[in-house]
């Protein structure tokens, strides 16, 4: 069965592209057809700089739709919130065009992996949040985290955020990749995130991401539903 899972994060910089990039390389050695697609990228032009770290991080050249563009279909120079990036470059995101790449991509691939823009919460429209859009398309989420100060915070208020508007956690990411933070400290924001998570009802797991090259957990279970 065709697949989408949306990567998305507690905040900017939280690890969202390598997140993406290990994931899509962890089932592609399980011999799973997957693509990445980034929803909209900022502060860059011509190929979106998140698809070329995914490239890297897959050991993949660039494909065919990467140069076209299918990859990522908005790409806007200025660095900052998708919303203002587009009016700033006299445009509105094309949510149809996006949701048009997928499709195309699933036509060739099993699995694809969606990477966001910011967090859950960034306007793509001045009324219109990411998180509205991926409640009206119900893809399942991959919620990327980290042991950094404040992830705590902001980790458990993005759950409480998927509780209400009913979005599906398949497995939140908890990125220790360049956090120079304490192994006490990892194991307890790690502990607390699960102890919640399962507090507001999902049944989701906490899987840790290592550095690029490291053993990362098994994804498998994503090709099979979650």
């Amino acid at each position: 069965m065709k697949r989408v899972y949306v990567v998305s994060g507690i905040d900017t910089d939280i690890g969202k592209t390598v997140a993406t990039g290990i994931v899509a390389t962890a089932l592609r050695q399980g011999d799973c057809s997957v693509m990445t697609q980034k929803f909209v990228q900022t502060g860059c032009s011509g190929i979106s700089e998140d698809i070329l770290t995914h490239r890297q991080l897959m050991g993949m050249e660039l494909t065919e739709d990467d140069r076209s563009g299918l990859t990522c279909p908005c790409v806007f120079p200025d660095p900052c919130s998708p919303h203002l990036a587009a009016s700033l470059a006299g445009k509105e995101i094309d949510l149809k065009e996006i949701e048009e790449a997928s499709r195309k991509l699933l036509e060739r691939y099993d699995i694809l992996l969606l990477e966001g823009a910011g967090g859950l919460s960034v306007p793509l429209r001045p009324d219109f949040l990411f998180i509205d859009w991926l409640m009206e398309k119900r893809y399942p989420l991959l919620l990327v985290t980290s042991p950094r100060l404040g992830s705590i915070n902001h980790t458990l208020g993005a759950l409480e955020l998927c509780k209400w508007r009913e979005i599906n956690i398949a497995a939140v990411l908890y990125n220790v990749h360049g956090c120079n933070v304490t192994p006490a400290i990892v194991e307890d924001s790690r502990a607390t995130i699960e102890r919640y998570l399962y507090r507001f009802g999902f049944a989701a797991p906490v899987l840790t991401l290592q550095s690029a090259g490291k053993e990362q957990p098994d994804f498998m279970f994503l090709a099979s539903g979650y």
